[in-house]
């Protein structure tokens, strides 16, 4: 997908807090719960997962 204007404060959310990008992008969904779950593990993973979630929706 391509990358637009409200992308960029959800980018800035996924590094800072990556649920936060998510739940901006995707709403509750599954997707907020493997993110919390990755974040909890490694904040990276769950940084990864996030802006995965950004641009591929």
């Amino acid at each position: 997908m391509a990358l637009t204007c409200t992308d960029i404060p959800k980018f800035i959310c996924a590094v800072l807090l990556p649920p936060i990008g998510v739940f901006l992008e995707k709403g509750c969904d599954y997707h907020l719960a493997i993110c919390i779950l990755l974040t909890i593990l490694g904040y990276i993973p769950g940084i990864i997962y996030a802006c995965y979630v950004i641009l591929a929706y």
